[in-house]
């Protein structure tokens, strides 16, 4: 629970911006679906403990997007990276936490074994048809 203060202090910065208008791409591990609940509806989401419900408005629109990849890459990748805070004996235990996003969540999965072309291209694409979606 040590996270849900940073998650409502990211939810009020997303906040802002949307009231802003402002479109914004904020990236972070939400492992568990209730980071995300977080994400979306800030702190009144830890005293509603009620499931989503389809079709139920959310404070945000927020598209998740889930970047799913075997471990092997991803410890590969974490490997190669220099003066970053995620030591790469946590991987598993990230494997282990994560609650992959489902219905009704909004989200993609864009798998980690495309190219960063590719990957860049097919959240692009998700972000611009999402605007399209009714409110």
């Amino acid at each position: 629970m040590m996270r849900i203060p940073w998650l409502c202090t990211l939810h009020d910065i997303l906040r802002r911006e949307d009231t802003s208008r402002q479109d914004t791409i904020l990236a972070c591990s939400a492992l568990k679906k209730m980071y995300r609940r977080v994400l979306i509806g800030g702190a009144s989401a830890i005293e509603s403990k009620q499931p989503d419900q389809p079709g139920e408005k959310p404070a945000l629109k927020i598209l998740f997007v889930h970047l799913d990849g075997p471990m092997d890459i991803i410890a590969g990748r974490l490997e190669k990276r220099r003066g970053h805070f995620m030591p790469l004996e946590l991987l598993k235990s990230q494997f282990d936490t994560l609650e992959p996003p489902s219905a009704p969540e909004n989200f993609i999965t864009v798998s980690l074994e495309k190219s960063l072309p590719e990957i860049v291209l097919e959240i692009k694409r998700a972000i611009l048809q999402n605007e399209a979606l009714p409110e």
